[in-house]
């Protein structure tokens, strides 16, 4: 499957696209998290990204993404912490450049060091420039980002329009892992006019669906949600907002 073909026609077609993160550390057990996988998937949720900020590799990885594939006809695609997160068993990987890292690793150098392994295990590999907003959490610290505000939304927008200007075909912003607010409305406001094409990606902090629709109404062409589905909550009430658009 051409993971990026299929968002794009997605996207085109007048979608708005849902996609649930799992990162199997923070379930009590791997198959607890590929049932949630799975049950998205049956709710209505249109990919399934597997990753973390830290530890997700190796056996542990490779099971939870063979079994969540087993069982799903869409892509399930790696949303790695760093350069083990990578499995043959995934159809795509989220090529993740940190813009706003003051650390050069994060920006350049661990996507030198992956592609190899990458094209040798024959992964589609997903341009994605990704950038954190405040509050940040571990991916913030870990990827010593300079925050962006919460209050300056044009430099969020600022950040799309140079994403797309480079070439990126996805931009995600995120406001990291059980954020107490997600990515200002105004910002996201500002993704979508500054850019034409590129899809726009928002990820953190959306614990109900009321706001899932909020964000999409601001302008985001899909939404990432993993804490929420963790903690039990129903895949299902948030799919029936993305039906809204079909």
């Amino acid at each position: 499957m051409d993971v990026v073909k299929y968002l794009y026609e997605k996207r085109d077609s007048g979608e708005k696209m849902l996609f649930a993160v799992i990162d199997p550390l923070d379930y009590d057990s791997i198959d607890s998290a590929v049932r949630v996988g799975i049950r998205a998937y049956e709710a209505g949720f249109d990919m399934i990204l597997v990753g973390g900020s830290i530890g997700v590799q190796g056996e542990l990885l490779d099971y939870t993404v063979k079994m969540i594939k087993e069982s799903v006809d869409i892509p399930v695609v790696l949303f790695p912490g760093n350069l083990a997160t990578i499995t043959k068993y995934a159809d795509g990987i989220y090529f993740m450049s940190l813009l706003n890292s003051r650390n050069p690793y994060w920006i350049t150098r661990v996507q030198l060091l992956a592609l190899p392994i990458v094209k040798k295990l024959k992964i589609q590999v997903i341009p994605t420039a990704y950038v954190v907003v405040e509050p940040g959490g571990t991916v913030g610290w870990v990827g010593d980002v300079d925050l962006i505000p919460q209050n300056k939304p044009k430099l969020l927008g600022g950040f799309a329009a140079l994403a797309e200007t480079l070439g990126f075909r996805l931009f995600l912003a995120d406001v990291g892992s059980n954020a107490d607010r997600h990515v200002p409305l105004e910002g996201i406001s500002e993704v979508s006019k500054n850019t034409s094409n590129i899809l726009k990606i928002i990820a953190g902090g959306v614990k109900s669906p009321e706001q899932l629709r909020e964000i999409y109404r601001a302008g985001a062409d899909g939404v990432q949600i993993g804490t929420v589905l963790e903690k039990g909550e129903m895949p299902e009430r948030f799919a029936a907002v993305k039906k809204e658009w079909k």
